[in-house]
């Protein structure tokens, strides 16, 4: 499934922030670092965040892709200016799906509940995988939201968030998922 001819990263994050805001520079800086590294970028390929992580990624050089869901977002007319190939997925757990195949690593920025279910299937499936002798991807989450929130759901549920590095930074993520790819 994976249109490009390099290791794909998926990353995920906020549909709301805008360029101008740091949300959206941080998601710029991503999509540079990982296509500087070699590597494609994989986003749900609309706005904000997306966008900016696609847009890093392309100005750097890098292919991107975008995994959108036309039928659960029909007012958005595709996908961003900067997703080199577009993939549509027919609703949300199938494009949460589709990403998590189509990469090798994964980097959540600061976002809301999308980010979290995306953040939270690829904990899951990091978690399961060494059960049926299978390897799962890096995964790095970055700011505050999931350094705070991370720690109190493995209290809570009695999981392990050591699949999961807590970056202080995007610079930090990016090479924490790079180093630790299989």
């Amino acid at each position: 499934m994976n249109p490009t001819d390099r290791p794909v990263i998926a990353v995920f994050g906020s549909s709301q922030s805008r360029p101008g805001d740091a949300e959206y520079a941080a998601g710029v800086e991503c999509g540079r670092l990982v296509a500087e590294a070699g590597l494609s970028v994989a986003t749900g390929g609309y706005g904000g965040t997306m966008e900016a992580v696609c847009r890093g990624a392309a100005e750097a050089g890098g292919p991107t892709v975008g995994i959108t869901a036309p039928t659960v977002f029909p007012g958005r007319t595709g996908a961003n200016k900067w997703v080199h190939h577009e993939l549509p997925a027919e609703d949300l757990v199938r494009r949460i799906a589709m990403l998590t195949d189509i990469a090798s690593g994964y980097i959540a920025l600061p976002g809301s509940i999308g980010t979290l279910a995306e953040l939270v299937i690829a904990w899951n499936l990091a978690f399961v995988a060494p059960l049926s002798g299978e390897s799962f991807g890096p995964i790095a989450a970055v700011g505050d939201t999931w350094l705070e929130l991370m720690p109190l759901l493995t209290e809570r549920l009695g999981s392990n968030d050591a699949m999961i590095a807590l970056c202080p930074t995007v610079a930090a993520a990016v090479e924490h998922v790079t180093k630790s790819l299989p």
